[in-house]
């Protein structure tokens, strides 16, 4: 039976890739042993699979759904589910309600698709009433939608994946590991004393295929949010898919994308999106946190 990964030996380390929530995604080794570089990517890959097939909002199997379709009636979720739901009422109240996890459901109005069909404001309006975290009754375990309304942690789940995997493994390697969730990246530490890992800086102009700079980054978290592939462009003006729940519209001025290195991918997550919702004080933002960032504008 397929392993559901490939494993590849580089010229310093092992290579483990593989695809998850709706991402590239891969694992990268710094030992000779085979048996250890498998056992490794074989852990992540378990880890990542089990938390998109437990909280993404495209399956019908899952508490995610159970939620969205519990037509008010108030559901109990386990502690994962909880911990989940604090951190997003915490992200919710430290960006006075710019990160709110009920506002997925714009994408009704809005279709990121690189074309000019801007939604009218009666198209958003239709929706606004249906978004708001405080309008959630949440007393752990217990959550209780109001009608129409939905969650989404697609904005949290690769960074929690990460920071998993890498709990996951760290009794087998205590560094030189390095797991990358569609840039979304943790190392407990380098490849070894001189060589820390090199994370190039994707260029939002050229998405894929040129790099703005590189990280040298010996050990913690990094995380990126931005615009490059998810955008329209009408009249010359360029519309990001960064929303602002409470307008319904897309945060003005903020930068093409924003990286954030921090402790933990989690944390890097966090930040890096709540500058982007920060809009044109993102930089201001990220320099009160006092954390390292590098910022591409326009």
């Amino acid at each position: 039976m397929p392993k559901g990964y490939t494993l590849t030996k580089k010229t310093h380390y092992w290579a483990g890739q593989f695809s998850a929530m709706a991402c590239p995604c891969e694992v990268l080794i710094f030992t000779d042993k085979k048996e250890l570089a498998d056992k490794v990517t074989q852990i992540v890959f378990n880890e990542a699979i089990r938390i998109e097939h437990k909280f993404s909002r495209y399956r019908k199997d899952n508490i995610i759904y159970k939620i969205n379709n519990s037509s008010e009636k108030t559901v109990n979720v386990d502690n994962e589910t909880a911990d989940m739901l604090n951190f997003a009422d915490q992200c919710y109240q430290l960006s006075n309600g710019k990160f709110d996890i009920t506002s997925g459901i714009l994408r009704e109005a809005w279709k990121f698709d690189g074309s000019d069909n801007i939604p009218s404001q009666q198209q958003i309006d239709a929706l606004k009433p249906k978004i708001g975290w405080d309008k959630v009754n949440w007393q752990r375990p217990d959550i209780t939608l109001q009608p129409g309304m939905e969650i989404d942690l697609g904005g949290l789940g690769k960074e929690y994946a990460v920071n998993q995997a890498s709990k996951l493994i760290q009794p087998l390697v205590e560094k030189g590991v390095l797991i990358n969730f569609g840039g979304d990246i943790f190392t407990p530490g380098s490849m070894d004393q001189s060589q820390p890992w090199i994370i190039g800086i994707d260029d939002s102009q050229h998405t894929g295929s040129k790099t703005k700079g590189e990280i040298k980054l010996t050990r913690g978290g990094l995380a990126t949010s931005g615009d490059a592939r998810r955008f329209l462009l009408k009249d010359g003006v360029r519309y990001g898919h960064i929303l602002n729940p409470v307008t319904g519209w897309p945060v003005v001025g903020a930068p093409a994308s924003v990286t954030v290195i921090a402790d933990t991918c989690i944390e890097a997550g966090m930040l890096s999106t709540f500058a982007m919702l920060e809009g044109e004080r993102a930089e201001v933002f990220l320099k009160e946190q006092e954390v390292q960032y590098y910022c591409q504008w326009g």
